[in-house]
């Protein structure tokens, strides 16, 4: 690139006059020259400088040092004290109401669960056809084996869910509707509260999944009425690969949850070892085996500087990166054919766009060999994931002229 490139200049002022540039240096690899761009964010965000520190310390001290004696020196409360620091800072849920326990795969098979036993009679699961594989998956399993209906809703291929679109299918005889908040593919944000009004006014429960939009998007479950939510912790959570997800249960349906996989540590008393299964008491019934010890480390550190920086500026630096990637995607590949896949409100998008060519899969090896770093989804796009507190401007546009610079172009 040259420097006097009008699109290079215009990032490296943005970064000059962004707030929040400096918290990009805690974050280990930010400035790895083998890795240029790193537009992957919200699939796995980079760890941080202080993840590293933490791990060693926990591996020394507490794991060598404790060894067994750990469990009973603070680990089993692991799961719901971060859970409570994760609903105060990211979710809008007061304590009590949020825990850390398996993966977004398992939690939606037993929120689901415990959803339908809460409706009984009800023979319907509405969800739409774009979201997420695991999502409609888990869902298709279940009313598999309870013999219920899937009602599906169709949404635009640049949009997500809406409350017309859920109004129009939800009725009699819905039980559920599970939805993403942000659109894994297309980053449309969901009306969550209007939506879950529509949900409710049917009889039925909602069950959302904020895996894009928790640590990026400003959340508020309870304000918003929500049942029951999920996400995982490797994307704006900065939790690392395999870290575990974490589930939301409001207050009101905790006494009556059902959980259907009954583990020793979810029961009232784990140490009893007793002969017949009494859930816990509130959130920490969710639980079936062993907490995911050192998955939650990583995430005590992004959550502490989530927490100190505040979720409205990091909303605010995730509109303005998605905004200079759209102007510069539609300057730099507009006229090679590529088209945004993403809305074009920014209140309606999340922290990732999508674009589309039918060249991105064969494009997508070389980039990755080069450290330019998006990912793919079908049928044609690449996601441009941009993590507000470790992406620069800068980084975009070198990820973006890369992509440009690789595209065919007719005579």
């Amino acid at each position: 690139m040259n420097d006097d490139d009008p699109w290079l200049l215009r990032a490296r002022h943005l970064d000059a006059t962004d707030p929040l540039a400096g918290y990009r240096q805690r974050f280990e690899g930010h400035d790895n020259p083998a890795i240029p761009a790193y537009l992957d964010g919200n699939s796995l965000g980079r760890p941080l400088t202080a993840t590293m520190e933490r791990l060693t310390t926990f591996v020394r001290e507490e794991w060598a040092g404790k060894l067994i004696r750990g469990w009973d020196d603070g680990w089993l409360e692991l799961p719901g004290q971060v859970g409570d620091t994760l609903g105060r800072v990211a979710l809008g849920a007061a304590p009590g109401q949020c825990i850390i326990a398996d993966s977004t795969s398992v939690l939606l098979y037993k929120l689901g669960r415990a959803a339908l036993e809460a409706r009984p009679g009800r023979t319907e699961i509405v969800l739409d056809r774009d979201n997420f594989p695991t999502d409609r998956f888990i869902m298709e399993g279940i009313a598999r084996d309870r013999g219920l209906r899937l009602r599906w809703i169709d949404v635009a291929y640049d949009g997500g869910a809406t409350a017309a679109g859920v109004a129009a299918a939800v009725g009699p005889d819905t039980a559920l509707v599970v939805l993403s908040h942000v659109a894994y593919r297309s980053a449309h944000i969901a009306d969550v509260q209007r939506i879950t009004e529509v949900v409710h006014q049917s009889g039925a429960l909602a069950l959302w999944d904020l895996s894009h939009s928790v640590g990026s998007v400003p959340v508020e479950l309870d304000d918003w009425d929500v049942d029951y939510a999920v996400g995982c912790s490797y994307k704006y959570l900065n939790g690392g690969p395999g870290a575990p997800a974490w589930a939301y249960v409001a207050e009101r349906h905790l006494a009556g949850f059902e959980q259907p996989i009954h583990g020793w540590l979810g029961s009232a008393n784990p140490f009893a070892m007793g002969a017949a299964y009494e859930p816990a008491e509130g959130i920490r019934r969710i639980v079936s085996g062993t907490p995911p010890i050192v998955g939650m480390l990583a995430v005590q550190d992004m959550l502490g500087l989530l927490a100190e920086v505040g979720l409205d500026a990091v909303r605010r630096k995730s509109m303005a990166l998605t905004a200079f990637a759209v102007d510069a995607v539609e300057s730099l590949m507009g006229e090679a054919g590529v088209v945004i896949a993403s809305p074009r409100d920014p209140d309606l998008r999340g922290s990732h766009i999508t674009i589309d060519h039918p060249a991105f899969a064969g494009l997508l090896p070389g980039l990755w060999a080069e450290g330019i770093i998006p990912d793919y989804r079908n049928p044609n796009g690449l996601r441009l994931g941009l993590s507000p507190l470790s992406t620069s401007f800068e980084e975009t546009y070198t990820g973006i002229r890369a992509i440009a610079d690789r595209l065919p172009r007719g005579d």
